[in-house]
């Protein structure tokens, strides 16, 4: 179910927002009454998305493994939309399926520093304007491969389990500010990042869901969009799972 106006008169950032489970999360956030700010690299789908949202989105073409661009489109997110109340991080990539001993150093640091340092720079970049005025929302999309480890997919486990982390260290120092911090893990979910895995790793992940299917963006979405709303107010530092039973903690 939908509340209508749940989102009425906030501010929303989503990276990675221009398709897949982003996408769904402010298409529901406009619905009730929000206005977001789309950050995506996709151009072409940047303007597919405003053209579809319509007039309370604002979109960036930005990478957020760039700092300084985080920092710059922070700033005109600001004003653009007079603050900001709500961060939800999507932004990620899959990187190779091969095992650790294979691992191309050079994509291991291109999905640690999407996947984990673009976490960080965007949440390092929005929690003073939060902080200050005493209220905010912080969603961080890890993955279950962040609890577990998934065999060939040891950067993007990594940069998952650094997400979680983090996510709990700037929980406890943000406890007493009027922000919360929160986590979600889901397990494998059908978008356009499964073009980014061979097929043997997408059946590993679906052997390891006892409900023996993908999860849907829709439910994703659902559950954050509650973490980023006024109604989920005592829960900050924690990790919610979307794993269809695969969560082992």
């Amino acid at each position: 179910m939908i509340y209508a106006g749940r989102f009425g008169l906030r501010r929303a950032i989503v990276t990675g927002g221009a398709s897949g489970i982003g996408f769904d999360v402010a298409t529901r956030m406009i619905s009730e009454g929000g206005t977001v700010c789309i950050w995506d690299r996709d151009a072409a789908a940047l303007e597919e998305a405003r053209a579809t949202l319509g007039a309370r989105t604002v979109v960036s073409k930005i990478d957020v493994s760039d700092a300084v661009s985080v920092e710059r489109a922070m700033t005109e997110a600001v004003e653009a939309m007079s603050g900001v109340d709500v961060l939800v991080t999507c932004a990620a990539i899959t990187g190779p399926n091969t095992s650790v001993a294979q691992y191309p150093l050079d994509e291991w640091r291109r999905v640690i520093e999407i996947n984990l340092n673009g976490v960080f720079y965007c949440n390092r970049a929005v929690v003073p304007h939060m902080v200050t005025r005493k209220y905010g929302r912080i969603v961080n999309v890890a993955s279950i491969a962040g609890k577990e480890g998934n065999p060939n997919a040891s950067a993007y486990s990594a940069s998952k389990a650094g997400v979680i982390a983090l996510t709990k260290a700037l929980a406890k120092e943000c406890a007493q500010t009027g922000v919360t911090v929160n986590a979600v893990t889901p397990a494998a979910v059908k978008t356009a990042l499964f073009a980014q895995m061979k097929q043997e790793h997408i059946n590993y992940m679906l052997s390891k869901i006892p409900m023996g299917r993908f999860g849907t963006v829709s439910e994703i979405a659902s559950l954050i969009c509650w973490l980023a709303s006024e109604e989920c107010s005592f829960s900050t530092g924690a990790v919610f799972d979307a794993s269809g039973g695969r969560a082992t903690y």
